[in-house]
């Protein structure tokens, strides 16, 4: 697509002279005066706007506040018969990227033109990474209707706009990271940069040099000064996950930092002052830690300033089906595939399952249903053993009667006494009709009972009837 410039002088023959010099590689418009510039800013785009400083009526300092003001900003330059330095420093306070002075000489002006179109790009570059970013992370985005989720929602939201240190506690792939980054999105410092450490990644020594920096031969390898994790957070957050992996003498420097707001690389002895607000998460009980001499209590209180527990899937198994349209959607536009669609049977299962991996782990199983199934329905019976508890054995296919009705019974004694001869006759039951993937008849066999029987225990237990009819 050809750059759009919009050209304005009160000087016919300047205007019309650098519409033809630069009308073969630019779509350029012309205006003679801000009035009519501001007719054509409203009315369609630009890229970069030209404008005269000294015009009748309104000044090209005008224009500048006109172009910048609009929702999609063009690159602006600045022209001039006086070239004097006021000049320049206003309209470059005002947002002109460059300024050029009169008789124009137009090969400089058309490597302006092009500085000024690079420029603008990258600014909407930037843009719509903060866009995506803010949409990634914003509140909204976390996923889950569950009041145990909400609950953490509405605390999260009373404290991202504040300074104080957050404490994110919970199990292994409960979303602690998202939380933390969450709250840097939503909060004043969402334009500065967020920085995540995994403390548990690295040795002692790696981490504190890592997080503080070094000075040049401060150590054997030390060839250079590096910056360390804190200093490039300035102004935005650090996330320390895992932080209750982090050593005494890393425990102390890091209570030095929250009590002091300064750092020190090491091998140096320069304070360096910080605006960093510190987010830290763990999956362990620091306060446990606290009191078998693990944790520097100090630190813990320092951190613990404000908490967060982000709760296990087990918990809020509502939230399951909202997270599995979601990451099937994820994976089936990544990998170009229909979604799948998962069936009434094989959700009540997913949902009643513990998840110990968490979301980490959910997601895991969507990307693989998603990858090898490529589309198509997701039942009950294309789940793994794991999914549905316990498997129980089955009697062989023909066995009377009188012997399946005794199988409950060794069962029960065989797999000890938290379960009742009831319940392991369900479990029989649901086994076979996974095992028979919904072949009623099939499924009467395998239990060794009538097609008559196996209905009446379908009635019994009707959360087990997933066949058609």
């Amino acid at each position: 697509m050809v750059p759009s410039v919009l050209i304005v002088d009160d000087e016919k023959h300047t205007r019309e002279g650098l519409q033809q010099a630069l009308a073969e590689n630019y779509d350029v418009t012309v205006a003679a005066n801000a009035e009519e510039a501001f007719n054509l800013l409203d009315s369609q785009p630009f890229d970069v706007v030209v404008t005269d400083l000294r015009m009748p009526g309104k000044s090209g300092l005008k224009v500048i506040d006109k172009a910048l003001a609009l929702p999609q900003r063009p690159a602006v330059l600045m022209m001039t018969a006086y070239g004097n330095v006021e000049s320049a420093v206003e309209a470059m306070k005002r947002g002109a990227v460059d300024f050029l002075t009169k008789p124009v000489n137009i090969e400089r002006l058309e490597v302006l033109i092009q500085r000024a179109l690079k420029t603008k790009t990258l600014e909407v570059e930037v843009q719509q990474l903060h866009e995506r970013l803010d949409e990634k992370f914003r509140v909204e985005g976390i996923i889950g209707t569950s009041q145990k989720l909400k609950d953490v929602i509405d605390k999260m939201r009373l404290v991202s706009p504040s300074r104080a240190t957050i404490l994110i506690e919970g199990e292994s792939g409960t979303g602690k990271e998202l939380i933390a980054q969450a709250i840097h999105q939503t909060g004043t410092r969402a334009r500065a940069p967020f920085v995540a450490v995994h403390c548990a990644a690295l040795s002692d020594n790696l981490l504190e040099s890592e997080l503080f920096g070094h000075e040049r031969g401060s150590f054997t390898g030390a060839t250079e000064r590096r910056i360390g994790r804190f200093e490039s957070a300035d102004g935005g957050t650090l996330f320390l996950d895992e932080i209750g992996e982090i050593s005494s003498s890393t425990q102390v420097k890091l209570l030095r930092f929250l009590e002091t707001k300064a750092i020190e690389r090491v091998g140096g002895s320069k304070p360096i002052e910080l605006d960093v607000r510190l987010v830290a998460a763990t999956n362990r009980n620091l306060e446990a830690m606290v009191r078998e001499g693990k944790f520097r209590e100090d630190l813990f209180f320092r951190l613990n300033v404000v908490r967060l527990t982000m709760p296990p899937l087990r918990e809020r198994p509502e939230d399951i089906p909202l997270l599995l349209a979601h990451f099937i959607r994820l994976f089936s536009e990544e990998n170009g595939v229909p979604p799948l669609t998962v069936e009434a049977g094989a959700l009540r299962t997913l949902q009643a399952y513990a998840w110990p991996g968490n979301i980490r782990e959910l997601r895991n199983f969507c990307e693989n249903a998603v990858v090898l199934r490529r589309g198509g329905s997701f039942t009950e019976y294309d789940l793994e053993p794991k999914f549905r508890g316990p498997v129980l054995a089955l009697p062989a296919p023909g066995a009377a009667a009188a012997g399946a009705a005794e199988a409950p019974a060794r069962a029960a004694v065989s797999s000890g006494p938290s379960l009742s001869v009831a319940e392991n006759e369900k479990h029989l039951l649901r086994e076979a009709l996974l095992k028979a993937r919904g072949n009623r008849t099939r499924a009467a066999e395998l239990m060794g009972v009538s097609r008559r029987t196996l209905h009446r225990k379908l009635a019994q237990w009707p959360e087990l009837d997933v066949t058609d009819k």
